[in-house]
C-alpha cells in the first residue's frame, strides 16, 4: 500500500482504499461496498462509495504503480504478455459498456460488460498489469449516453485488439521488456496488431482460426489445407506446461511462412493427443528460436484464464456494482492490486521455503485464507453489527417506498 499512498491527497481516501483491498482480500461470501465496509468497521458504505465515485485520485496512477510491483517481483527475461478478455454478466442497460454481446463466462450471448486485460506471465508466476473497458458501438454512436456514465462525449470506438495494442504499447514505453505476445484468435486475426508488434521486434504467438490464410513459399493456403501436407515425422509430441493433473502434453509441428520484413515466420499447429483435434498459431520472432521455445510462450496463454478465475474468485474483479467508468476502473485496479499482492507473497514462498513431500507449495487460495485471520484479524462488537443491520432495512425502507411512488406515479 505504500507504494500507492502518495496517489492520494488526502489520508481519508489513502485509508478507504487500504480497506478496501483488505476486503477483496477477505473471506466475505460477497463482496460490495456495503459488505466491505461493515467489515472493515465502517458505520456506513459511504466512504467507501465516496472513494470509487467521487474523490480526486487516478486510478490510471495506481494502474503504473501495480506495473512496476509486478515486474520487480515477477521479473522474467523471458517474460510473456498474455492479452484476452473476460465479461462480467449484467442487468439494465446503465452500467458504462454494457450491452448483448458475447461473454466466454456465460459461453453465450448475455447483457454484459467486456473488459481485455494483459497478464504479465514468469516462471515465478503472474499477474495482471493493464486493463482496458471495450466500449460497443452502440455506446460511442452516443454522446450522450457517454457522458452520463463518465465517458468522454467524443469516445472514440476501439476493437478488443486496437485495446490490446494500447496495453502493449504503454507497457513497453515506459521501458519492460517483454519478449513475447500471447493471445487467442481475436487477436491472432488482426494484421494490424501482428505488424505493430513485427515493428517493435516483439515477439507473438497468436492463435488463428483453422480457415485463416497464410503465406508459405509456395503460395498462400487456409492454415488447416496445411496442416494436412504436414508428414507424420514431422509431428513431436512436447508439454505445453504443466497443469493441474500433470504435464499438458501435445503433438506440434511448425511450417515457416513468408514475409514482407526480416525476422522468423511460422505457423505453429497443435495436436490433441486423444481426440486429433487441431490448434493454429501465427508466430513471429525476430531471430529463430527452436520449437520448445514457441511451444511454451504458447502454453503460457492459459495463465490468463487462471488469472481470471483466481481474480475473480479472489479479489472479486467481477462484483463490481458500478455503472460510471471512473468508478469501474478504481475497483478494478484496486482488484488487480490484490491479486498482484497474493501473487508476490506465493511466488516469495516457494523461493523462500520449496515443498515439502507432504505438502503441496502454498497456492494464492491458502494464503488468502491465511493471511486476513492471522495478519489483520478483524473483530468487531455486537453494537456495530446491529448498526449494520438498522442502516440496511433503513436503506432497503428508502428504495421500497421510492419503488412504490414510481408505480403509483406512472399508474
Amino acid at each position: 500500500m505504500s507504494r500507492i499512498a502518495g496517489r492520494f491527497a488526502r489520508v481519508e481516501p489513502r485509508r478507504r482504499a487500504r480497506q478496501l483491498v483488505l476486503g477483496l482480500l477477505s473471506d466475505l461470501p460477497r463482496k460490495n461496498c456495503w459488505t466491505i465496509a461493515e467489515w472493515a468497521g465502517e458505520a456506513t458504505p459511504d466512504g467507501l462509495q465516496h472513494l470509487l465515485g467521487r474523490a480526486k485520485w487516478e486510478a490510471d496512477q495506481v494502474r503504473d504503480d501495480l506495473r512496476e510491483y509486478v515486474v520487480e517481483h515477477l521479473h522474467d527475461d523471458e517474460a510473456v504478455l498474455v492479452v484476452d478478455e473476460t465479461g462480467d454478466v449484467k442487468k439494465g442497460i446503465g452500467t458504462v459498456g454494457v450491452q448483448r454481446q458475447y461473454t466466454g463466462t456465460a459461453g453465450r450471448i448475455e447483457n454484459a460488460q467486456v473488459a481485455v486485460y494483459l497478464v504479465y506471465t514468469g516462471r515465478r508466476g503472474h499477474a495482471a498489469v493493464d486493463r482496458e473497458l471495450y466500449v460497443p458501438r452502440s455506446w460511442t454512436s452516443d454522446p450522450d449516453r457517454c457522458r452520463a456514465a463518465g465517458l468522454g462525449g467524443e469516445t472514440p470506438f476501439a476493437t478488443k485488439p486496437e485495446l490490446a495494442a494500447r496495453m502493449v504499447a504503454r507497457f513497453l514505453d515506459v521501458g519492460h521488456q517483454a519478449a513475447w505476445v500471447a493471445g487467442d484468435e481475436v487477436y491472432g486475426g488482426n494484421p494490424k496488431l501482428r505488424d505493430a508488434l513485427e515493428k517493435r521486434g516483439t515477439g507473438y504467438i497468436l492463435a488463428v482460426a483453422c480457415s485463416h490464410k497464410v503465406t508459405t513459399g509456395a503460395g498462400k493456403f487456409r492454415a488447416d489445407t496445411l496442416a494436412k501436407k504436414v508428414p507424420k515425422r514431422a509431428w513431436q509430441k512436447l508439454s505445453a506446461g504443466a497443469g493441474a493433473k500433470g504435464h499438458r502434453f501435445y503433438d506440434w509441428a511448425v511450417i515457416d511462412l513468408a514475409g514482407p520484413r526480416p525476422g522468423s515466420r511460422q505457423l505453429l499447429i497443435r495436436r490433441n493427443r486423444s481426440t486429433g483435434e487441431l490448434a493454429y498459431y501465427r508466430c513471429y520472432s525476430p531471430t529463430p528460436v527452436p520449437l520448445t521455445t514457441l511451444v511454451r510462450v504458447a502454453g503460457s496463454r492459459w495463465r490468463v484464464e487462471e488469472f481470471f478465475q483466481s481474480g475473480k474468485g479472489l479479489a472479486a474483479l467481477d462484483e463490481h456494482q458500478v455503472r460510471r467508468y471512473a468508478s469501474w476502473s478504481r475497483w478494478v485496479t484496486l482488484g488487480m492490486l490484490a491479486h498482484a499482492f497474493l501473487a508476490i507473497v506465493r511466488a516469495d514462498e516457494h523461493a523462500r521455503r520449496p515443498a515439502r513431500d507432504a505438502l503441496i507449495p502454498l497456492t494464492c487460495n491458502e494464503i488468502q485464507r491465511l493471511f486476513i485471520p492471522l495478519v489483520v484479524q478483524p473483530v468487531h462488537d455486537v453494537a456495530h453489527r446491529l448498526g449494520w443491520s438498522a442502516w440496511r432495512r433503513r436503506h432497503q425502507a428508502r428504495s421500497q417506498a421510492s419503488h412504490y411512488q414510481r408505480q403509483a406515479a406512472q399508474a
